[in-house]
């Protein structure tokens, strides 16, 4: 069996690791734009090209007899890789270009969820023109200002956050419509979470539920960054998610996987990345992404049981309701070590090391371990490790409770990863999980 992997980040370690632990014994075979150590060190072959080209990467994977493959990045799934990938007869992990708008363009993912009568979106609206813009926000009043295309999860400004006031929506409004449309929603007030599934165009596997930290300080201030860290809870839910809130956002995911072959003429195959929001109300939809997130994929995949090639089958051949996809009943933390002056003027071609030995994420590493190091935007040049300017080093701790995980993490960060870094401390700690906990017991209390 001969897989394919397209990315060279985080997200992209966790799935070749979790790849090469199948009995299967598979080949791996990678695309990515720089080279990532960990990645490279499982892969029989690596093709270091720009990951958005569909036709070289559909070329290389019949020029090594490519069976399957996993697109982890939104780059290559909007410029249609995972298209040239099916069109060459290679089934893809990671949807057609029409299904990955979803991601691709948040005014287009609104609109279809409205179409279909789904649950969980704000009100909202989608504007090119600023005084039109500048007039639903003063009669909103609390908004969420969205960049309709892609961002790398950095465009996204909230009212109460990162803008002050109206006057601040409204200059953020105009700077966005200088190269894209907008999307201006209501405010939703909550904690966020992160639910995902393998997809096979009918039916969903779910991961655990995941909390993410875009920002870049400590007690969740400064700028938006791709993701700081994440944790899961032993078993399905986060401490702070009943069971029927739970089920609400299933039941939005399955609704939205179901409409996609009325809207797009073609089944959602690959995975789907639900950000909710936990309000009073329950469950609100934040936007959609078309993959794995990171650093959730980190956390989840470390405690994934099943057999991975057997789940890319499925999610291929439409049998995912075949089978039972099983995680460890252990709770992860996940810390991103990142370059200084990350994420606004991070420090390049800066050195990188890892000083701890057998926990860098390979084809023995999974739920057994109790820490396990994931390579993200770094490259290796003449045996050393170093910056590209996005997050460096991933620290996934595993354990029986969010607080021995936390500790196990940050134990490895504070004595085994080394360089020009720095990390939040307070990700997964008991103090901030309490806090998420307070919060939605003061909320439903509003009812």
């Amino acid at each position: 069996m001969k897989i394919l992997l397209v990315g060279g980040g985080g997200r992209e370690h966790a799935i070749a690791a979790a790849v090469k632990r199948s009995p299967q014994k598979p080949l791996l075979y990678t695309v990515m734009s720089k080279k990532n150590p960990g990645i490279a060190a499982l892969s029989e072959d690596v093709f270091i090209h720009d990951e958005k080209d569909a036709a070289a990467i559909a070329a290389f994977a019949k020029e090594n007899g490519v069976n399957m493959a996993f697109i982890g990045p939104e780059a290559p799934l909007s410029a249609g890789v995972s298209d040239a990938l099916w069109d060459a007869g290679i089934p893809a992990v990671g949807p057609k270009k029409e299904c990955a708008r979803i991601e691709t363009d948040k005014a287009w993912a609104r609109k279809f969820i409205e179409k279909y009568g789904i649950d969980g979106n704000p009100e909202y609206a989608v504007f090119t023109n600023y005084d039109e813009a500048a007039a639903f926000i003063d009669k909103l009043k609390d908004v969420a200002v969205k960049p309709a295309g892609l961002t790398g999860g950095k465009g996204v400004k909230v009212m109460g956050d990162q803008l002050p006031d109206i006057e601040a929506a409204k200059e953020y409004t105009k700077e966005v419509l200088k190269g894209d449309s907008v999307v201006i929603e209501e405010r939703f007030i909550g904690e966020e979470f992160t639910l995902q599934a393998f997809v096979d165009g009918k039916n969903l596997a779910f991961c655990p539920t995941a909390q993410d930290h875009k920002r870049a300080y400590e007690g969740d201030i400064g700028p938006n960054t791709g993701g700081m860290g994440a944790y899961t809870n032993a078993g399905a839910l986060l401490p702070f998610i009943q069971s029927e809130e739970y089920d609400t956002a299933k039941k939005i995911m399955k609704d939205t996987v179901a409409a996609f072959p009325k809207e797009t003429g073609d089944e959602f195959k690959g995975m789907l990345y639900g950000q909710f929001i936990l309000t009073k109300r329950g469950p609100k939809l934040i936007e959609y992404n078309a993959r794995f997130g990171d650093p959730e994929a980190m956390n989840v995949l470390s405690l994934l049981e099943t057999d991975m090639v057997e789940i890319m089958k499925a999610v291929a051949d439409g049998t995912l309701d075949k089978m039972t996809v099983k995680f460890s009943n252990k709770a992860t933390v996940c810390k991103y070590a990142v370059p200084a002056g990350y994420p606004d003027d991070p420090k390049k071609d800066t050195e990188v090391t890892v000083l701890a030995n057998g926990v860098i994420a390979d084809a023995s590493t999974g739920p057994n371990a109790d820490l396990i190091v994931y390579y993200s935007s770094v490259y290796e040049k003449d045996g050393k490790i170093y910056t590209t300017g996005s997050r460096s080093i991933g620290v996934v701790g595993l354990a029986e409770t969010i607080t021995e995980a936390e500790k196990i993490a940050q134990d490895a960060l504070d004595k085994s990863v080394k360089g020009d870094l720095f990390f939040r401390r307070d990700i997964g700690t008991q103090a901030l999980v309490q806090k998420r906990i307070d919060h939605m017991n003061e909320l439903r209390s509003e009812k």
